[in-house]
């Protein structure tokens, strides 16, 4: 790797750092320029995993007061995460690298969607609850576990957009603030990536060279990303999300 293709990776983690800690989607940063500099597909995915775990724990931590009493969310779903994220890691590894290439756009788009009408079909839904007299889990779902345990198949796999799947979820499936169910999505990539890097250290190739400046480069902007992404009011970090989504289907149209 030449200084200028280091350059470039260490500013591809730096931008994947930041735009995963406000919404997600930083593979569709990193993994492109990881192919441009020559690495395969499948070594340019789990270098990129592993690379970006110490972003996805610095954008947790620079989120950690919207984690306040978050804890039994925490340990609820980050047990189908971690499942999700260590099936999703097997799967890159048996199924051919273009196995989700037709899917995955689709199923962003369906999030986009659901993110733009969360408001409204929340509330109606929450009005609905009320005339039967049903109420909602604090924690989730059964349909919301489910959910974020197929998201997080979907993430350790390959993960581009995941944080828009998981913000699309628990914004419709809980009541609460946004931000604090962005905190939570910081969490949740942060667990299927780490289990995924886990199960790929034994069984694959990584070029360490782009971990390390990829993990640099997340680790910083992972803070930068807390920073802008807590100072957003709802509605603006509702456009950013759909922006990013709308930005992920276009390149994995191409």
């Amino acid at each position: 790797m030449t200084l200028w293709e280091a350059l470039a990776v260490l500013a591809a983690g730096l931008g994947a750092g930041t735009i995963n800690a406000i919404v997600g989607s930083g593979t569709l940063i990193t993994f492109p320029v990881l192919l441009a500099v020559g690495l395969p597909p499948v070594t340019a995915n789990v270098s990129n995993s592993l690379g970006l775990v110490p972003g996805s724990l610095s954008g947790a931590i620079g989120y950690r007061r919207e984690l306040a009493g978050q804890r039994p969310r925490i340990l609820r779903f980050g047990i189908f995460a971690l499942i999700g994220g260590l099936a999703g890691a097997v799967l890159l590894l048996a199924l051919p690298s273009d196995a989700f290439a037709a899917i995955v756009p689709a199923l962003i788009a369906v999030a986009l969607v659901l993110v733009i009408v969360q408001p409204r079909l929340a509330a109606a839904l929450r009005a609905r609850r009320a005339r039967k007299g049903a109420t909602l889990h604090p924690d989730g779902s059964i349909a919301l576990l489910v959910g974020l345990m197929l998201a997080s198949v979907y993430g350790g796999y390959f993960g581009a957009a995941q944080g828009v799947i998981y913000l699309s979820l628990m914004g419709l499936l809980l009541n609460e603030d946004l931000q604090r169910i962005n905190a939570l999505k910081n969490v949740l990539v942060l667990l299927v990536n780490g289990v995924a890097v886990l199960f790929f250290l034994f069984v694959a190739t990584f070029d360490w060279t782009a971990v390390v400046l990829i993990a640099v480069g997340s680790a910083v902007g992972g803070q930068i990303g807390a920073k802008i992404g807590r100072r957003l009011p709802p509605a603006a970090l509702r456009v950013t999300i759909v922006a990013v989504g709308v930005v992920a289907i276009v390149q994995l149209l191409r």
